[in-house]
């Protein structure tokens, strides 16, 4: 069995788009996020059980890093290819994913903060499972 441990993430290219968000993998692969992310302030409280992924884009919006919180499925050689880095923690557990972005875990539920005086670009963050899907912006609390 392969190891799945913490992997720091690696700058991937970004790009927005009006129907959705186009990530390339360092592996050349090429994904596209489809639909408008709903717009959060404050602090994000993922659904429980929900595979989690958080990329926050550089000023220009064109570059970025995406981080795993708590995925386990895929296996360190791949996420070291792709770019995609990832992060355990256990419930109780916060750490600071970037500069400015914090997750921690309540029982089950991954929640993200963003302090937008040390992010500049934006942060995103994607909830699916099997049964679907859902897209986020967080924003300042204003």
């Amino acid at each position: 069995m392969s190891a799945r441990g913490d992997v720091p993430p690696k700058p991937l290219g970004v790009e927005l788009d009006e129907g959705g968000i186009y990530l390339e993998y360092r592996d050349n692969r090429r994904v596209f996020y489809n639909g408008v992310p709903e717009v959060v302030t404050g602090t994000l409280r993922c659904q429980p059980g929900k595979d989690v992924q958080v990329l926050v884009t550089d000023e220009t919006e064109t570059e970025g890093v995406m981080t795993y919180v708590n995925e386990r499925k895929t296996n360190d050689d791949i996420l070291e290819s792709s770019g995609v880095g990832r992060v355990f923690l256990e419930s109780g557990q916060e750490a600071e994913l970037f500069d400015g972005v914090r997750a921690e875990v309540d029982g089950l539920a991954v929640e993200v903060s963003v302090d937008m005086d040390v992010v500049d670009g934006r942060v995103f963050v994607f909830e699916e499972d099997e049964l679907g899907e859902a897209m986020y912006e967080l924003r300042a609390e204003e």
